[in-house]
């Protein structure tokens, strides 16, 4: 089969296409034909081996894979050769053929295609989970969502919209600002904006009658986050996601007391490795509000594995927009 594969931590334009092997399955995990695999921002983090779990050398890098059972373990009895499912995995996404676990494998409805069901792995559990499970959303809450226009922040404006809260869009530039409005933000929020300390809450202030926002999502860290806090309403809740501005923040905890603020991070992974029964029934759900329209995966390109570095070169430099696939068949 065709992977990509990593020998050495390098850069996106280092990265080699191989043939090797096809994986086997042990008894409780099933082969898939992947014919479109999801790229996401933690990608570019292992193939440069900044990523907090890497495995050993040589891997194949993905997470997100969409495409048909081949063959299954001797103890799988829910999945059957022939099965459209996408499945979530650490390492292994990037090519042709991917081993995994049967708990990890999501049955496809009909009306999502491959691509879809790729776009909607990671980023859309990650969405849901920082904001249903970690931020306690409740319907008509103003969630502010930095990083709106990448791959989590346009699925968690469109969840927020799909649920019943106000999504305010924290961006960098109109071009981001567009991407957002076409998730369906109800207002922007310039992060790019001069003095981001006072002028990030004054822009939430003036969308939420100075109340602050309820639930923060932040993908971004850095400066972005010390401001954001700044703009959580009394009572309201900050979800850690990510760094992807750079700086790893810290928090004055006396700013916590006296706002009654809560501050909660997220690794998604561990809840498809600890509670993969909550994983497959939040998917479900996921899939229940596509067939009523109201998500609906922003993907931006289509592109052969042959050409991984481009959307790997684009999220890397921070300038992706909605979601990056590759086409493996």
């Amino acid at each position: 089969m065709k992977a990509v594969v990593i020998h050495e931590f390098c850069e996106p334009e280092k990265l080699t296409i191989e043939n090797v092997a096809d994986p086997i399955p042990g008894n409780d995990e099933v082969l898939v034909a992947v014919q479109s695999a999801g790229v996401n921002y933690p990608d570019t983090l292992v193939i440069s081996g900044k990523y907090q779990n890497l495995p050993e050398l040589p891997f194949v890098p993905g997470k997100d894979a969409a495409g048909t059972v081949v063959a299954t373990g001797a103890d799988v009895t829910d999945l059957r050769v022939g099965d459209r499912v996408m499945t979530q995995v650490e390492f292994g996404a990037f090519a042709q053929r991917v081993v995994t676990t049967a708990d990890n494998c999501h049955v496809l409805p009909q009306s999502i295609s491959f691509a879809e069901a790729a776009a909607m792995g990671l980023v859309y559990q990650t969405a849901y989970f920082a904001l249903v499970v970690r931020g306690q959303f409740n319907a008509g809450d103003v969630v502010l969502v930095n990083g709106a226009a990448g791959g989590v922040g346009s699925a968690a404006i469109q969840l927020v919209k799909a649920l019943g809260g106000i999504a305010l869009a924290g961006v960098m530039n109109d071009d981001q600002a567009q991407t957002a409005r076409e998730s369906g933000a109800d207002h922007i929020i310039d992060l790019a904006a001069p003095n981001l300390r006072e002028s990030l809450r004054e822009q939430v202030y003036r969308c939420t009658n100075n109340q602050g926002a309820d639930i923060v999502l932040d993908p971004l860290g850095d400066d972005i986050f010390d401001a954001a806090i700044r703009a959580v309403a009394w009572s309201g809740r900050l979800v850690v996601i990510g760094f992807a501005a750079g700086r790893i923040p810290t928090v004055k905890v006396n700013y916590l007391l006296v706002k009654n603020i809560s501050v909660l991070g997220l690794q998604w992974s561990d809840y498809r490795d600890r509670q993969p029964d909550l994983v497959r029934e939040v998917q479900q759900k996921l899939y229940a509000l596509h067939a009523e329209g109201k998500l609906r995966p922003p993907i931006t390109d289509v592109v052969s594995v042959d050409q991984i570095a481009l959307p790997l070169r684009i999220l890397a430099d921070g300038k992706g927009k909605g979601k990056y696939i590759l086409q493996m068949e």
